[in-house]
């Protein structure tokens, strides 16, 4: 297409759209938003996956969360109400019957499930805060940013030793935070036994299933303190990456019923929190948000490229006399066609990249807005620059396509009749 490296061809393309400001403006507009929306509302989309991506950091999102309670249904000659306990046998059943599951990591606390928390003091300080006994494994569910040290080991467990790991808050209580000061090595007053702090974690804002004002301690050591045998709080149950998250929660309750002369019916003996579920509808909320970004740019985009034919069949009517003349002095119809379809695809791809721009814009307007704002689930948004060519490539291809009307239409228009109508 000689055509396109025409001089002419690019001055009769200025002066019509120059003599169209106001029309060709509109029409740019329609287009141009449909990219707009296209880009923000994709990356928009990409931002908030990135920001609950980092919401979500350090978390095993396939886990359950299970805990024991009362029963609702008298079974097998006990009564209702009954209380049912988890016991650490339990997890090497559930691990044997259920292959999905990955790993079980015990929890007992004081100072969740409406237990009070414990006192603890440290040269005359007092204050109380949530206690927990854990497992090493602990942390890979709820990974903790240390500050200080390091997180429970299998030694501190099988020795029972009494170490602590602490939140910033209690740090900054009975430390001198302001110097600095390394608590490592140093010890807190908890339930009269000193402790010796071998780690400080922070929890970043916004989330963290802990929050600074807890501690803990190994679970053997928690148990010998509180002489709870072998009986557990919760269990927190990550399954295996491809199993089904709501299967194995539903096999784990059946296993404790049955092991527990449990109704299978009821309900109410073992309370469950299902994070995994939970993560795939938020992930699925964000898939389905991008799909409709895309249907809705798609036919915006659409919308705007009509409006463009419609405009250049207005333009060709216009210019009947000048296209007449033109083919009157020699202009073959492929060059009057391939003239209107220019006009087509520079309008299309003109306002597909202001709108892009201006996408790109907003982006990261909303990206310094929100730097810095953890408990905002928003961060680093972007767009697939390969599915914004991909646009772009489908736009041109509409104007080209939907430009071939008024093309058609300038073509069919005789010299003679064209100068016949003025």
């Amino acid at each position: 297409m000689n055509i396109i490296f025409k001089k002419d061809t690019w001055q009769e393309i200025y002066y019509s759209l120059r003599n169209n400001k106001l029309r060709t403006f509109l029409t740019m507009i329609g287009v141009g938003w449909g990219m707009f929306l296209y880009v923000s509302l994709l990356g928009a989309a990409k931002g908030m996956e990135n920001g609950f991506d980092k919401l979500f950091s350090g978390f095993a999102t396939n886990s359950i969360f299970l805990w024991a309670q009362n029963t609702s249904i008298p079974y097998d000659g006990f009564p209702k109400g009954r209380q049912v306990h988890l016991k650490l046998a339990d997890i090497e059943m559930l691990k044997r019957k259920i292959p999905e599951i990955d790993y079980i990591s015990p929890q007992n606390s004081r100072g969740n499930f409406g237990n009070a928390g414990e006192q603890m003091s440290k040269n005359g300080k007092s204050a109380t805060y949530t206690l927990n006994g854990d497992y090493p494994l602990g942390n890979k569910i709820s990974e903790k940013k240390l500050i200080f040290g390091r997180y429970l080991n299998d030694a501190d467990i099988s020795q029972n030793k009494n170490v602590v790991v602490i939140g910033e808050e209690v740090y900054k209580n009975f430390f001198d935070a302001k110097k600095n000061e390394n608590p490592l090595g140093k010890s807190i007053n908890i339930k009269g036994i000193f402790f010796n702090v071998i780690g400080v974690f922070r929890v970043k804002k916004g989330g963290g299933m802990e929050n600074d004002q807890t501690v803990f301690i190994p679970l053997s050591t928690f148990t010998k303190m509180y002489n709870n045998g072998d009986n557990v709080d919760f269990f927190a149950i990550v399954s295996k990456p491809n199993a089904d998250v709501n299967a194995v929660e539903n096999k784990v309750k059946l296993q404790l019923k049955s092991k527990n002369q449990v109704s299978p019916d009821d309900t109410n003996a073992f309370g469950t929190f299902n994070l995994g579920k939970e993560f795939k509808k938020l992930t699925g909320f964000l898939t389905g948000m991008q799909l409709l970004t895309i249907i809705v740019g798609t036919l915006t985009i659409l919308a705007g490229v009509i409006a463009i034919s419609n405009i250049l069949l207005i333009t060709v009517k216009e210019r009947t006399k000048e296209i007449g003349i033109r083919r009157a002095l020699g202009a073959k119809p492929a060059e009057v066609r391939n003239q209107i379809l220019l006009e087509s695809v520079v309008i299309t791809l003109s306002s597909g990249l202001l709108g892009f721009m201006s996408g790109i814009f907003v982006l990261m307007i909303l990206d310094i807005a929100t730097k810095g704002q953890d408990s905002f689930p928003f961060y680093n948004p972007t767009v697939n620059y390969g599915n914004v060519f991909a646009a772009m490539a489908v736009m041109v291809v509409l104007g080209l396509i939907i430009g071939m009307i008024p093309a058609q239409r300038a073509v069919k228009i005789r010299p003679i009749e064209a100068l016949r109508s003025e």
